[in-house]
């Protein structure tokens, strides 16, 4: 504060608000510069095992939780004791990123941020081997970003193939099944 007044610095760097991409969104009361820490993410600490009691996605019509891989062990809840930082939604064409130091998970801008504009970031959800259609399906994305891949998963792995020749990868295609069936 100068003469009684906040500077800039001294605002919250977001607000809360009515989103387009999902419910509610952080949107910056301010610019934000490339590298700037904006929020720490936190919650309860709990295990993968506590998690998955908590949220069955099997019987879920929609994935909706503010879990946060923490370790291979922990995650972090922030639907219990979390702050402003579980409203900052997912894009496929983020201008935020999560950066883990020390056990604690903040928000970091990956670009300059325009005041007025929503905070982002890549949820990258872990890909199942198998996950398919109905995965993609649980995990849709709605941030309507020109690169958008339709699911907050991570991006699927890209198949290696040694040939560019359509014909002859189908060829190798099917002599990998007939060895599945021997």
């Amino acid at each position: 504060m100068r003469n009684g007044k906040k500077t800039a610095a001294s605002r919250p760097p977001f607000e809360i608000r009515r989103s387009k991409i999902q419910g509610r969104g952080a949107f910056a009361t301010r610019a934000i510069k490339k590298g700037d820490r904006i929020i720490e993410y936190t919650g309860e600490r709990i295990s993968w095992q506590e998690a998955d009691r908590r949220y069955d996605d099997e019987h879920m019509q929609r994935h909706h939780t503010f879990l946060f891989t923490l370790t291979r062990r922990t995650v972090v809840d922030a639907a219990v004791g979390g702050n402003d930082a579980r409203l900052i939604n997912h894009s496929c064409e983020p201008n935020c990123e999560a950066v883990i130091v020390q056990g604690h998970i903040f928000i970091e801008a990956m670009r300059d941020i325009a005041e007025g504009e929503e905070l982002t970031y890549d949820y990258a959800y872990e890909r199942d081997a198998d996950a398919g259609e109905e995965e993609e399906k649980l995990y849709v994305c709605r941030c309507g970003a020109p690169g958008c891949r339709g699911t907050i998963l991570a991006p699927a792995p890209e198949r290696k193939s040694h040939t560019h020749h359509s014909a002859a990868r189908h060829a190798l295609d099917k002599g990998r099944q007939q060895k599945k069936r021997a």
